[in-house]
């Protein structure tokens, strides 16, 4: 039986029959093979004790000696290494390694882990042998590498980590339905079998599919075991940091690969520790929503019962209260109850709001479009002013658009309740100005400069939502 056929029939509601229209990458054995055939480190052993050899050093450092002396001890033995001390440098280090018939030289650190570069190794030995497998692959395979990137198989939302975590769940949804007429091309590739039926199965995921472009977020990651790039299907060489994985999404590539992935990470909820301090677009993906599920379930809750709230917005609730709401989302998620059984005081609620747009790692108003918006609110003819601000407001994120679009609806129904409520439009853009943009430069004093433009572009949205958006 393949893995792939391992794979899918270990999934849940997915049959065998389901398991054999898939299969598998065609994983790129080339450069594994090239890892397999590297040098091996070879350490060289100093006969005799070194004074002032530092502790983090074994019996490969041979003291202070030159680089022909080294040499010599290296004795043309390919993977062969020692270290010494310069020179030239007293209290300077140097890794001397045997590779491709001549000595390379390395400056050496510590800081509690071995380096040269980037990475850093726990022991001398494993920063030779990658480095030696580094050597090796890019020595025999430099074309190659550079021509990794010209043919992936990576497709959009076809990458196989979609395919592992995602795909399966679709079949055992639809297995009953009629199955569509397969198109069965000899050509046609496994890799193109893959694809094309994670196409498939993503856009018939549901009729509710917020397809908001998101980047990913990609972190320099250590594999253990052997591991292949999911764009470009080559094996990712080396002992450590071999390549990156997206955060939010498992997409495991080469670094060099990550620049050619399309934006379209499709964040995993098991990723997602917590509802505050998520980035909007991320949280919005994982749930599959078009707005946080949060800003949903507060604004309902208000709107049901706190509308005609004296100084809603403006007057704090507990704090204490207020952090137990924000829990209560980050451990229970849309199955949080914000009840008026639970809290009865509207204000633990709008606090509760308020505190998750100022968490937002990203404000609602991005970084990027702030001092666009500020720009646009010192315009002082009110219809320029006005075609400015739309103008911007264009150039959010789809999924941050939607969230202040959602608001502003929201915000504008309080203000019609301004005889009760006391809160009209000017009011409330002070206290969603500094909460919803904030300035780049975390800087005081733009802060307060800023504060009146803030206010004033919050009101604008207010009053103007039904032209604005």
């Amino acid at each position: 039986m393949t893995t792939i056929n391992l794979l899918m029939n270990s999934l849940p509601g997915v049959s065998s029959s389901d398991a054999e229209e898939y299969q598998p990458p065609i994983w790129k054995s080339y450069l594994y093979q090239l890892q397999q055939e590297a040098p091996r480190p070879k350490r060289i052993i100093c006969p005799r004790e070194v004074e002032n050899r530092p502790k983090y050093y074994g019996r490969e450092f041979h003291g202070i000696i030159s680089r022909e002396q080294a040499d010599e001890l290296l004795g043309g033995v390919e993977g062969a290494y020692i270290l010494r001390e310069s020179q030239r440098q007293p209290g300077c280090y140097t890794l001397a390694l045997r590779f491709g018939n001549q000595t390379l030289n390395y400056r050496l650190f510590h800081d509690g882990k071995h380096f040269v570069g980037e990475k850093r190794f726990e022991s001398i030995h494993d920063l030779v042998t990658d480095g030696l497998i580094t050597l090796y692959i890019e020595t025999k395979a430099a074309e190659y590498i550079s021509k990794m990137t010209t043919n992936p198989i990576y497709e959009h939302i076809g990458y196989a980590t979609l395919l592992r975590e995602k795909v399966s769940r679709k079949l055992s949804k639809s297995k009953n339905e009629p199955r569509k007429t397969n198109v069965t091309h000899e050509e046609h590739t496994a890799v193109d079998k893959i694809s094309s039926l994670v196409r498939r199965a993503a856009l018939t995921h549901n009729d509710n599919h917020f397809n908001y472009e998101k980047t990913h977020n990609f972190k320099v990651h250590t594999f253990r075991g052997p591991h292949w790039c999911e764009y470009c299907a080559n094996f990712m060489w080396g002992l450590i940091a071999q390549g990156v994985r997206c955060s939010d999404c498992g997409l495991n590539v080469h670094k060099q690969c990550s620049k050619h992935v399309p934006n379209d990470c499709q964040p995993d909820l098991k990723r997602i520790k917590k509802v505050y301090c998520c980035d909007l677009t991320t949280l919005v993906k994982a749930h599959n929503t078009q707005r946080p599920m949060v800003v949903d379930i507060c604004i309902r809750e208000i709107e049901a019962r706190g509308l005609k709230s004296e100084g809603l917005y403006r007057v704090s609730g507990f704090t204490e209260h207020i952090e137990d709401v924000k829990m209560a989302f980050d451990r229970d998620g849309e199955k949080a109850d914000i009840s008026a059984n639970v809290y009865p005081d509207i204000n633990i609620i709008t606090g509760a709001l308020k505190l998750y747009f100022r968490d937002l790692p990203i404000p609602v108003i991005t970084y990027d479009t702030y001092s666009k918006f500020i720009d646009a609110a010192k315009i002082s003819n009110a219809d320029e002013r006005l075609e400015a601000v739309h103008e911007v407001l264009m150039l959010l994120p789809p999924a941050h658009y939607e969230t202040l679009r959602y608001l502003m609806i929201h915000l504008k129904k309080v203000t019609m309740n301004e005889k009760d409520n006391f809160m009209n439009a000017e009011n409330l853009g002070i206290v969603f100005g500094p909460t919803l943009m904030r300035p780049p430069e975390d800087s005081t004093l733009t802060t307060l400069h800023d504060m009146r433009y803030q206010k004033l572009i919050v009101q604008i949205l207010i009053e103007n939502e039904d032209v604005l958006f």
